[in-house]
């Protein structure tokens, strides 16, 4: 990818579906923004398929270290959760987990078919999801006067700063997100026109 603070994640749940001498192979591409949240779907994916013989799965989660995990659950190894994982790498998104689950239908497939067939129903579930690219963002706090919200709002959209939250009391805090290439430019023109200081939050991707 071209931009530094940029990358590439999926919208929203899409299945895909692949079935190979009677074996079905149910496919899920969830987004996802923590290692916390696998386990949570992964077992919400048991509990709705408790017929099921594996549930195989892989993820990548981050972007400047990215988390990265496959999970066979079971079948030969590297027969499901790589091929998966593959699946994800070719689609180059993060913040992404694909499960794969398999009801059983009495036929061996050898591990060639079963790279196949978890690949088929892992991409199958990418294809029919959404694209979108977004951006690393730090996350600020500020406290500032009424007599400055004015001349505060004007460089914050210079910057094409994302405002989060607003409370207005006896001054006005808020909370921002702003792009993690353009924060550096941000703090010093705050600093320069003599503006409070923001306290950093955090970072998101």
């Amino acid at each position: 990818m071209d931009e530094q603070d940029t990358y590439l994640t999926i919208t929203k749940q899409t299945e895909g579906f692949y079935k190979e001498k009677g074996s079905k192979f149910l496919g899920y591409a969830i987004p996802i923004e923590s290692v916390e949240e696998v386990k949570e779907k992964i077992d919400a994916l048991w509990k709705e398929h408790h017929n099921a013989r594996h549930v195989c799965f892989a993820h990548i989660i981050g972007v400047k270290q990215p988390q990265i995990r496959a999970n066979d659950d079971g079948e030969p190894s590297n027969s499901a959760g790589t091929p998966i994982l593959n699946q994800i790498r070719s689609f180059e998104v993060t913040n992404t987990l694909v499960a794969v689950v398999r009801y059983y239908g009495g036929t061996k497939l050898g591990v060639s078919g079963l790279i196949n067939a978890y690949k088929t129903a892992a991409r199958e579930a990418l294809e029919n999801n959404t694209v979108e690219k977004r951006y690393i963002e730090h996350y600020y706090s500020i406290t500032e006067s009424y007599e400055n919200i004015s001349l505060l709002n004007r460089i914050l959209e210079q910057q094409n700063v994302r405002i989060v939250n607003q409370d207005f009391g006896s001054s006005v805090s808020m909370t921002f997100a702003v792009r993690t290439t353009n924060s550096e430019q941000l703090l010093a023109q705050l600093t320069a026109k003599q503006l409070s200081e923001p306290t950093f939050i955090k970072t998101v991707q």
